[in-house]
């Protein structure tokens, strides 16, 4: 293949010559460097030509013109020099590595090519490989292709494959520019691959492909920075792009930042940081440098450094680019070089190098600068300038042209006439090269420069040059003949013209003359002035001229003498006739003198050793003469024996003996006066020729130089040629070619130069000397050439089968001897060996050697050599082997396992040097034998997985595969024993139901799909859900859940829509998968609440009584259900500020009118829808007022006399304003006679004096109020008659006083009479006897009467009478005065929650004397300082707060207020959303599988725990490791894999799953099996050797530490001595405050029927129960630890009556205090609803955990006919399981719990009320008892018990048969109260079952009974069964479970289910009875505590005991569901106990 890498990029250069119209330039000036293969050879054509075509010639770089070598190299006429392809054993550096130039040759010069390297390459052995790397998940890896150095510079990576697929650069695996394979992003997976390059030479086309290299992917673990990859050195050329490889892997991921020169990279757009490292575009020489990549993350650093040299190609250029110079100029040239500071310079002419000399200089640092002075003809041409560089170089080159530079004038000045003083301007514009210099001169004097001669010059750009010559006032001497004369070194030129100046002419002075005869003379006679007539030339008195060669120029003056003759000779006169008739003359003498002149002489052919005489005569010339003799140019030497004569007029020359010596040019020289003449002639002595080295037979070595010697000599130099004959037999000479470039040259001195011997080149030589001179001499020789040792012939490349024979041969040529040696890469072959046979035989000349192999083996394959020696040279061949062999098995491996497909990966391991042809893939079922197999044949070599299908799920196979080629097949690779996963099921669920259970949330049930259907085990179902239209496209909603493994399974949705058809879809699950859908189901969940308030409220006043309303109907989606209808509310907003009672009015239009409203009154309006599930959202207030009407009657008229003619009169305003009044008028009517006056008072006065009355006359007054409606009604009428002593009588009214506090109030109190009477005020006592008010400071009489209370308290409120007297009587009222104050604190409770929302409801305190006006609700997050607040309306008694966290805890206050400020804030109450911390369900798994490196995790066992994950943290470690390996996600996926364990290795593990409610963690050790699979022996715990030795001290530091203990226990038991002692104290002080105050409520309680009738209607009085608080607890949400619902009941549930149901509701109500060491009780009105007030409290340390706690618990109950009813009898954080056959219906429960902060003690809440809070309960219990029908004859008996520190109990009774008092008897130690009513007779039991009793308005429709003094709204419907638990009721009975203890853990398992006993299942008949029962006793609270503390469980015997003792709990309610006391199993005695 002929290699043509030739660019023509350079422009050609042209330079003309102006003369030869020729160029020189070249066509390819980058070419300089060429490699090829030896397999292919080369054409290389000159890269210069010229214009006409130059002669091309190629040399080598030392000057020697190359010469063809047959068949080896070859100069192609057109100047392209061919290298053949050549063999190995013919490489010839000389030819074949070497540099090389080429020159073009024409008329215009020679130039010389650049150096161009010419270079062969042969077939070399060499392999590449890539190692293996590591890298960490998530890291790079850097592959590199490892190329040996020795070709490294033609090998180049042309591609990556990934197991047999190639591998491109995209988004994960990048090919860098120096072949190295990036993988970005490394996975797991990518270890699973081999990974090999290719590579391919460049030049030879050969390729090699590496080993496979495999990835270690290990998970990441902290790392310092470890380069990858980085760079030494990067050389680029200018303007390219260049990459600095810098990647490092690391753990954190390293960052990286780069330096140049140690300082921070400068931005630039060129410079790009990518994957690989720094990419510069377009490089710049200021790039380069050293630069450094520095590379760290928080475990260590490293750094990249390394040198970068930007290129650039050297370019010279020669200035000025055109010279023209002419013989002798000068000439000077300057090279500049770019692209490199280091370079070697030198200068050429015409190819040929110049070197300074005596005109040559060159200089400058670098030789820049050439400088050529005198330049000859011959000096022009070429001139090039060469740098050099390396291998690099550049040239450039001009052409110097010599042109004639003889001055020539182009313009002049001519002659003129001028005036004196007139200026006179000269000029010559002269060229010529070099410029030439001018002088000027004036009648051949040279020109002066004075004051008025100016002389000057310049060049044009032309390069002529100007001469001047400037006269200024010119005078008559400066007229004459001007002359400018210019000259150069090239010759000379002149101009001359005469200038006269006006004036006397005249001549000047002459001097005399010298001529040389022979020759022309001129003389001049110069006249100055002007004018003048005639110039005459004279001599001896006659005029001139007179014969031919004179002539006279009468205009100049001049007088010419031609071929001047001695005749001439004498005295010459000028005349110059000035005037006409004068004249004057001038004389100059003229002397002629006679040159010498020489007789030619030559000398004749002279031999050596004869004798020579030459005379050297001069014939004429004047005397005296000098003759002398030069022999070549210089006086003859000495030594040379010649002697020379001089006689007069001759001179002779003699040599007596010539000799060579003597040869030259002789030269005769005469000299005179006149002139110097010289002849010259050459003397030849001729001498024979004779052999100075004669030729003498030589050897010749094949391939390399030799001479063949022959010189001689003689004179003339003689002649030599050579001839030759072939071969050995008879020579037959012929003459040798000889031509330039011709391999064999002819030397200087004769000898015959054969470069590279050939072996047609032995022969004989013959060597002919000759030079005419005498005979010819010659002499033959015998030149023998030598063969070295050749490999002639030899395989490149064989083939082997492995285990048969294999023979390889090698032919070798040359002188023998020859030794042939085989080697096999570098090592020699023994031939002893066993496998090993060389055999060796000759043929003709040639030597043939066999290697024979016998048997093949694998690692015969290689690279052989066989190496022939002898003595002139040595060669080799290079076989590469190829021993092919069935192929090794693949590893195969897993890729994935599905249901019924297996995808298996291999990875071919040795191919057996033959490629595959296919593989086939047997599989088997694990116990068929491999003869069934089923096998896949002929898989695609070029795949390197595939997929087994058709397989059955959860089956297992075994599976083998085999690998062929041509020459056979593998044997079968590992074997896979593999488990194909299970199918998803392929039947959808079967009977699946739907039964809505709330608004938002339908219960699904299912069964399970068929067996045979569900492929594996259900592990869990999708449920998904929509909503339901026909022909909708709503997307399912899919839920997961686990399988519980029942045959029925259900789920419940939430969160629906409300009121809204859904249809639900069901999937069963297993580990595989989803099986198919069930048929879709609908149903539609129920109504709820409308969630917005009917909008567009209007209301209008249309009369005084009646209000018109109208609103916009509520759209469907929020009315959530049927709309029922519209309520309205509205209350009146009362002049006072009050509000009036709040009404409402239900109606199914949007509008309504309500009417018999109070006239003139504003009110408050909302309007709200309600469906069957109860009322929506109130709507805004909107505010009306009625219209105006005419006023009632005053409300009350007084008139009393004050003298015998006055009366005073005094009213109270109307009750019924019904407007604004506009005055009041008083009538007076006389009845006898008949007369009737008015008076009219302004509306704000209340008295009016009416006087002129007749004395002793009855008068009629009675008062009309008057308003813009007309006049009011009258008011009564009252006779009144003026008397003289009237007595004392007061004008005010009795009636009630409002005031707010702290203001100052007047009770007024007007009196009239005669006389005055006298006022004394009176305030009631508490006895009932009033006292006379204290008057002091705040309190004083007005001189009105009036009494004044100044800032008035609380305390002032009362009734005060104000007593007015005189003579004549008294009179007496009381006023009622109330001091308002802000409301009490509201009663908060959490009525419901959900996992978004919490539902407040509320309790109002006492208003303070004022209507509440609204409420203010504060909420914060648990833990946070924000606080959030709404206002709510006053009519309101609930709120929903949504958008609240998951799992979280909430504060709450509430806050009323009044007319007179805002009241105390409520107790903070706490609730939390629904939802837990995750939990991990014990059933399921958590390792899927586990391997020896893997383990895959399943955590589908995680349950969030109703909130969203949000962290998921797993971590891991060897158990011997102390470094944790951590992976962390914000969500939680359904498995998890852990890569790259150690083998057989114990791993610890733990994971902590979080969501907003908390987290849980979970922690497991477990081992990865063996590599063979099997498992490790278990973990052991070994002991420590430091500990075993230190068990000595051990010992002795254990009896100090139980000593410290039991002195620290000594010193706590006798401080929980002295604390229970002053506990003692203090409980019984406040039990004996609460025991007071019990027995005054109770006195209170004798009432008849009707009395309790009316006061069960009119009761408004606000019974608080301080820190207190009712909660409800779902018997359904108990299986969740903190699941519980809050409600509240309020008063308004409680306005109607209705017949007993028989269905059984069952209220709890749970009360708890806490019983503190010291001090008052805490106040835990803040605990959290729904849990253990101190169950989250024990969590911290503090005295707060050691408090004692005591419970009390009101079960308002009534048995249901079919089920049965039960208490919570055990801790009621516990799960509650349900019983079998009981029913979730029918059944609620509410407790009564305090509250407290979990978190703190709160010292701010701490009050003494608390003391007595809980027999406040006890007695108002009582006091309900007594109003109870059944019980109004019942028997009371009031006991006091306690509980000893010993836990013994002592009890007193005291009895009071049938009576309303309370008689105890006085405990010797403070205890608890508990009362016993006996109710009456069974008999009596049906009438009072079937009494009328109030009863409670439910939402949902049924009926709550409870006492006036609970009155609360029951908000939550939500029936709840309560399941039998006699287990839990037997252990309280047996062990005193009445205290409520505390959680130990919140992880206690539930209580199995216990059966119900018969007495909790009673008959429909035993309805109508009451049920015995038993008194319950007090538990024995310290034993039960340690017995929990021990974990222990009450035993069967001891809940037997328990049941025979027949003792209830104390958590036994007082009241039913009813609000009437319970009914007692004992129909004679029911005990009611407050523990």
């Amino acid at each position: 293949m002929w290699i043509l890498a030739f660019i023509f990029f350079q422009s050609i250069l042209n330079v003309f010559s102006e003369e030869l119209h020729s160029s020189l330039y070249f066509v390819n000036a980058s070419l300089q460097e060429v490699v090829f293969a030896s397999t292919t050879g080369t054409s290389v054509p000159c890269p210069a030509a010229g214009a006409p075509p130059a002669s091309l010639r190629w040399y080598l770089a030392t000057g020697e013109e190359i010469y063809d070598v047959p068949g080896i190299r070859h100069v192609h006429p057109n100047g392209t020099l061919q290298i053949f392809n050549f063999l190995p054993s013919s490489f010839s550096k000389l030819i074949h590595d070497n540099t090389y130039y080429c020159t073009a040759e024409n008329p215009s010069g020679k130039i010389r090519s650049q150096d161009v390297h010419i270079k062969a390459v042969s077939r070399e052995p060499y392999t590449v490989r890539v190692a293996d790397q590591k890298a960490m998940r998530g890291n790079v890896a850097v592959f590199k292709c490892i190329i040996p150095a020795t070709v490294e510079a033609y090998v180049t990576v042309v591609s990556w494959e990934k197991d047999t697929v190639s591998l491109n650069s995209g988004q994960r695996y990048l090919i860098t520019s120096t072949g190295a394979l990036y993988i970005l992003d490394v996975l797991p997976e990518d270890g699973l691959n081999n990974y090999r390059c290719t590579t391919r030479h460049r030049y030879t086309g050969e390729t090699r492909q590496s080993n496979s290299a495999r990835l270690i992917v290990s998970d990441p673990t902290n790392a310092e920075p470890g380069i990858l990859d980085g760079f030494d050195q990067r050389e680029v050329m200018i303007n390219q792009r260049v990459e600095l490889p810098c990647k490092a892997s690391g753990f954190p991921p390293p960052k990286h930042r780069w330096l140049k020169d140690n300082s921070p990279l400068e931005p630039d757009s060129r410079f790009r940081q990518t994957i690989m490292g720094l990419l510069i575009e377009s490089s710049q020489p200021s790039d380069a440098g050293t630069y450094v990549c520095e590379v760290w993350n928080t475990y260590g650093n490293a750094e990249v450094m390394g040198h970068l040299v930007v290129k650039q190609p050297l370019k010279a250029v020669i200035s000025p680019r055109k010279v023209k110079g002419s013989v002798g100029s000068k000439v000077s040239l300057s090279c500049s070089v770019s692209g490199s500071d280091e370079y070697e310079l030198s200068w050429y002419r015409n190819g040929e190098i110049i070197y300074p000399g005596n005109n040559v200089r060159i200089t400058g640092v670098s030789h820049e600068s050439l400088i050529m002075e005198g330049m000859a003809k011959s000096d022009g041409g070429a001139y090039q300038c060469f740098a050099r560089r390396g291998k690099m170089s550049a040239q450039d080159f001009v052409q110097v042209i010599l042109e004639d530079g003889t001055p020539k004038i182009l313009a002049s000045f001519s002659e003129k006439v001028v005036n004196p003083s007139e200026p006179v301007f000269l000029a010559c514009n002269v060229k010529g090269t070099p410029p030439p210099s001018c002088t000027w001169s004036l009648d051949d004097d040279p020109v002066i420069k004075d004051g008025h001669h100016h002389l000057g010059h310049y060049e044009t750009h032309e390069g002529h040059v100007v001469s001047q010559l400037n006269v200024t006032h010119t005078q008559v001497q400066d007229g004459g003949l001007y002359r400018c004369a210019c000259a150069n070194s090239a010759g000379a030129v002149h101009h001359q013209a005469r200038i006269n100046v006006r004036g006397r002419a005249s001549i000047r002075p002459m001097k005399n003359i010298t001529a040389v005869a022979g020759r022309d003379a001129f003389v001049h006679c110069r006249v100055i002035g002007y004018p003048y007539y005639s110039i005459k030339w004279y001599k001896n008195s006659a005029l001139l001229p007179f014969n031919h060669r004179q002539r006279a120029f009468e205009n100049n003056g001049t007088l010419k003498l031609s071929n001047v003759q001695q005749v001439d000779a004498g005295e010459y006169n000028c005349k110059v006739m000035v005037q006409p008739n004068k004249m004057d003359s001038q004389s100059v003498h003229l002397r002629v003198r006679v040159p010498p002149y020489i007789q030619p002489f030559e000398f004749q052919r002279f031999t050596i050793g004869q004798r020579v005489f030459i005379p050297c005569v001069v014939m004429s010339g004047d005397q005296p003469l000098d003759i002398t003799w030069q022999k070549d140019g210089r006086p003859i030497p000495i030594s040379l024996g010649v002697t020379v004569d001089n006689i007069d007029f001759t001179s002779s020359l003699r040599i007596s003996n010539l000799t060579p010596d003597h040869n030259g040019n002789y030269t005769c020289i005469a000299r005179n006066e006149a002139a110097v003449v010289e002849h010259q002639s050459q003397l030849i002595v001729r001498v024979p020729p004779q052999f100075v080295v004669q030729p003498e037979d030589q050897d010749g070595i094949y391939g390399k130089t030799v001479t063949l010697n022959c010189s001689a000599e003689g004179y003339p130099r003689p002649t030599i040629v050579w001839e030759h004959s072939k071969g050995a037999g008879v020579p037959q000479f012929q003459p040798i070619l000889l031509n330039s470039g011709s391999r064999v040259q002819l030397l200087s001195n004769g000898s015959l130069l054969i470069k590279h011997v050939l072996e047609d080149d032995g022969g004989f030589y013959l060597c002919k000397v000759s030079n005419d001179v005498g005979a010819d001499v010659s002499k033959s020789m015998y030149l023998t050439v030598k063969i070295p040792a050749m490999i002639t012939s030899y395989p490149n490349t064989t083939l082997a089968t492995q285990g048969e024979e294999k023979k390889m041969s090698c032919t070798a040529h040359g002188e023998k001897p020859i030794m042939v040696r085989w080697e096999k890469e570098e090592r020699i072959i023994n031939p002893e060996t066993s496998r090993y046979v060389v055999t060796v035989k000759e043929v003709a000349d040639e030597v043939i050697s066999t290697l024979v192999i016998m048997p093949t083996v694998r690692e015969d394959s290689g690279f052989f050599s066989c190496h022939a020696i002898n003595s002139f040279g040595e060669d080799r061949g290079i076989i590469q082997l190829t021993v092919q062999e069935p192929p090794d098995p693949p590893e195969v491996e897993i890729r994935e396992v599905r249901d019924r497909t297996i995808a298996l990966r291999w990875t071919m391991g040795f191919d057996g040097n033959s490629p595959i042809t296919g593989y086939d893939i047997e599989c088997k079922n694990k116990s068929a034998s491999w003869l069934s197999a089923q096998v896949t044949k002929d898989v695609s070599p070029q795949l390197n997985q595939a997929t087994i299908i058709d397989l059955h799920p959860s089956s297992t196979y075994n599976i083998r595969m085999v690998a062929k080629n041509i020459i056979g097949n593998s044997n079968p690779s590992n074997e896979l024993t593999i488990t194909t996963d299970e199918a998803a099921p392929d039947g959808p669920p079967q009977d699946v139901i739907l039964e809505p259970t709330s608004p938002q949330s339908i219960k699904v049930s299912w069964k399970p799909p068929p067996r045979h259907l569900q492929n594996g085990v259900i592990r869990g179902y999708q449920v998904g859900y929509r909503e339901y239209s026909p022909g909708g496209n709503h997307q399912f909603t899919i839920l997961s859940m686990d399988t519980t493994g029942d045959t029925m399974e259900s789920i419940l949705l939430d969160n629906l829509k409300k009121f809204t058809q859904y249809s639900v879809v069901v999937q069963a699950a297993n580990r595989a998968g989803t099986g198919p859908s069930s048929q879709q189901v609908v149903t539609k969940t129920l109504e709820d609440v409308p969630s917005r308030p009917p909008e567009n409220v209007l209301a209008v006043a249309k009369s005084p009584e009646v209000i018109s309303l109208s609103w916009i109907t509520l759209p469907r989606d929020a009315l959530n259900g049927n709309l029922q209808g519209y309520r309205v509310i509205y209350w009146a907003n009362l002049p006072d500020g009050e509000l009036g009672e709040i009404r409402n009015v239900t109606t199914a239009q949007p509008s309504l009118e309500l009417d018999y409203l109070e006239k003139y009154t504003n009110y408050s309006i909302q309007v709200l829808a309600f469906t069957r599930a109860g009322d929506g959202v109130r709507s805004e207030q909107i505010y009306v007022r009625t219209k105006e009407d005419v006023p009632g009657p005053p409300a009350g008229v007084k008139a009393a006399a004050s003298t015998s003619s006055v009366v005073f009169v005094s009213w109270l305003p109307p009750l019924k304003l019904n407007g604004i009044i506009r005055k009041y008028i008083v009538f007076c009517s006389n009845l006898h006679p008949m007369v009737m006056s008015e008076f009219e008072a302004s509306p704000d006065v209340y008295f009016y004096r009416i006087p002129n009355l007749a004395r002793n006359r009855q008068y009629s007054i009675w008062v009309v109020a008057v308003t813009a409606a007309g006049h009011g009604n009258n008011s009564e009428k009252i006779t009144v008659e003026p008397l003289a002593k009237a007595p004392a009588r007061i004008l005010t009214f009795n009636g009630t006083v409002t005031t707010p506090w702290m203001k100052d109030i007047v009770l007024p109190c007007k009196a009239v009479g005669d006389p005055p009477p006298t006022i004394k005020w009176l305030k009631g006592n508490t006895n009932g006897t009033p006292t006379p008010v204290l008057v002091d400071g705040r309190r004083s009489v007005h001189g009105n009467g009036s009494f004044i209370i100044r800032t008035v308290k609380a305390e002032d409120s009362g009734n005060y009478s104000c007593v007015a007297s005189n003579n004549w009587g008294s009179d007496e009222i009381t006023l009622n005065l109330q001091v308002q104050v802000p409301p009490d604190q509201p009663r908060l409770t959490v009525t419901k929650t959900t996992t978004t929302s919490i539902t407040l409801s509320w309790i109002p305190g006492d208003n303070g004397g004022s209507s509440i006006r609204g409420y203010i609700l504060q909420y914060s997050e648990d833990n946070s300082e924000q606080w959030g607040s709404f206002p709510i309306s006053p009519s309101e008694r609930s709120y929903r707060l949504e958008n609240l966290k998951c799992g979280t805890w909430y504060k709450f206050t509430l806050t009323a207020q009044n007319a007179v400020g805002p009241g105390r804030i409520s107790e903070i109450i706490e609730a939390k959303t629904h939802g837990k911390e995750p939990q991990f369900a014990k059933e399921h798994e958590l390792f899927t599988s586990i391997n020896s490196t893997r383990v895959r995790l399943n955590l589908i066992g995680w349950n969030n725990g109703g909130c969203p994950i949000t962290s998921f943290i797993l971590e891991y470690r060897a158990v011997d490791s102390a470094t944790w390996t951590t992976a962390q996600r914000t969500s939680l996926t359904k498995s998890y894999i852990l890569y790259d364990l150690l083998e057989a290795t114990w791993y610890e593990l733990q994971m902590k799953v979080t969501n907003s409610a908390g987290s849980a963690e979970k922690r497991i050790t477990f081992a990865t099996l063996n590599p063979d699979g099997s498992t490790i022996p278990p973990l052991l715990k070994t002991g420590d050797p430091i500990s075993d030795n230190m068990s000595g001290s051990g010992g002795l530091k254990m009896v100090v530490t139980i000593t410290s203990i039991l002195v620290v226990a000594v010193l706590a038991f006798i401080m929980l001595m002295v604390l229970k002692r002053r506990r003692r104290e203090q409980r019984l002080k406040r039990l004996r405050d609460a025991k007071s105050l019990a027995e005054m409520l109770m006195s209170k309680n004798t009432r008849t029927p009707d009395t309790v009738n009316k006061q069960q209607q009119t009761l408004r009085m606000h019974i608080d129960i301080p820190r207190a608080q009712l909660l409800i607890e779902e018997r359904d949400t108990m299986e969740t630890i903190d699941d519980r619902s809050t409600v509240l009941l309020t008063d308004n549930d409680f306005g109607e009556t209705n017949k007993q149901k028989s269905s059984t509701v069952t209220h709890t109500v749970h009360y708890q205090s806490l019983s503190q060491a010291t001090g008052p009780l805490v106040d835990v009105s803040d605990a959290r609803p729904g849990t253990n007030p101190t169950a989250r409290r024990t969590a911290k340390a503090g005295p707060a955990a050691a408090r004692s706690r005591y419970a009390s618990q009101w079960t308002l109950n009534r048995p249901h006919p079919t089920s049965s009813s039960h208490t919570l009898t055990t801790d009621w954080r516990l799960p509650t399981p349900r019983a079998t056959g009981s029913v979730d219906k029918e059944s609620d429960s509410y407790s009564v719990s305090p509250s407290q902060d979990t978190d703190r003690a709160r010292s701010s809440m701490v009050s003494t009320e608390s003391a007595s809070s809980t027999y406040e309960e006890l007695a108002r219990a009582y006091e309900h008892a007594k109003m109870e029908e059944q019980l109004r004859h019942a028997k009371f008996t009031i006991t006091e018990c306690f509980i000893s520190d010993t836990s013994s109990e002592q009890m007193t009774a005291g009895t009071n048969d049938y009576t309303d008092s309370v008689a105890s008897s006085t405990p010797s130690e403070s205890g608890i109260c508990r009362f016993t009513a006996s109710p009456p007779k069974p008999q009596d039991v049906s009438r009072v079952i079937n009494m009328a009793v109030p009863k409670a308005h439910r939402p949902g429709g049924e009926l709550v009974h409870l006492p006036p003094y609970l009155r609360m709204d029951f908000l939550l419907n939500r029936g709840v069964a309560a399941a039998a638990r006699q287990g839990g009721a037997s252990s309280s009975g047996a062990m005193g479970q009445t205290c409520l203890e505390p959680q130990r853990s919140r992880t206690l398992k539930r209580p199995p289910p216990m059966e119900p006993t018969p007495m909790e299942l009673p008959s429909p008949r035993e309805v109508q009875q009451w049920q015995p029962g038993t008194a319950a006793t007090l538990p024995h609270r310290e034993a039960r505590e340690r017995g929990e503390a021990r974990g222990e469980v009450p035993s069967s015997g001891d809940l037997a005991q328990a049941q025979a003792a027949k003792l209830s709990t104390s958590q036994e309610s007082l009241l039913d569901s009813r609000g009437h006391l319970k009914q007692s199993n004992n129909p004679y005695a029911k005990s009611y106990t407050l523990v």
